[in-house]
């Protein structure tokens, strides 16, 4: 079963997504992350999406929906995918669900629940390392990443990102409430809800008890 994961700026998709794809043994898509493989392809597919990106213009949600198929005809026979980030609008919720069926996938949508309030508190107090860009919340107190890269620990400076104040974060929360909650309608019957407000060692535990039961 594939997973289509939501929540707010500040929810952890990110760190909780990537430990339940690895203990689910989930392939996360992520459309950033799949522009970027593409860029190192060869393809007509990757040809397309440079000359959108190259004129500055942002990739549409047919090109969008040809990049979730690519990714899904590369996939190992019974292979499931966690979604992040995906999708944000109603029509690419209405494209993605028509996609999934065409080829026979059964999924469900994980919304990592918090509050506008806590959505401002961690992205005003949270860091990004400038090198892997590993998101660190503000109770860490360490001055350098410590993310393992090819075995290896990162070490890359954490900084503060341009957009995450306040102005910017009020303007980002705004686009959640008006176009991914109307998004999200289309998967409200069976929607799994995890309480996104504890710590991340919480929040985990409360993912993995919820998810033990379907996956």
């Amino acid at each position: 079963m594939d997973l289509i994961l939501f929540g707010m700026q500040g929810a952890g998709k990110g760190t909780i997504g990537k430990a339940i794809a690895e203990k689910y043994n989930l392939q996360i898509f992520e459309t950033g992350g799949a522009l970027r493989a593409l860029s190192q392809e060869d393809s007509e597919l990757a040809r397309k999406v440079k000359s959108i990106i190259e004129v500055g213009h942002l990739v549409p949600n047919d090109v969008v929906m040809e990049i979730v198929e690519n990714f899904l005809s590369k996939l190992p026979q019974g292979t499931n995918i966690l979604f992040d980030g995906i999708p944000r609008k109603v029509e690419q919720a209405e494209s993605l669900n028509a996609l999934l069926k065409k080829n026979g996938r059964a999924y469900r949508a994980v919304l990592l629940d918090i509050s506008e309030e806590t959505a401002l508190k961690r992205l005003t107090t949270r860091r990004i390392c400038k090198v892997c860009k590993t998101i660190y919340p503000a109770d860490f107190t360490g001055e350098k990443c410590t993310a393992l890269i090819n075995g290896a620990t990162c070490n890359g400076e954490l900084i503060t990102r341009s957009d995450d104040n306040p102005e910017a974060i009020l303007t980002r929360l705004k686009a959640f409430r008006d176009e991914t909650l109307p998004a999200m309608e289309l998967y409200k019957d069976g929607m799994i809800k995890i309480n996104g407000e504890a710590n991340i060692e919480e929040v985990e535990k409360l993912a993995f008890e919820e998810l033990d039961k379907i996956l």
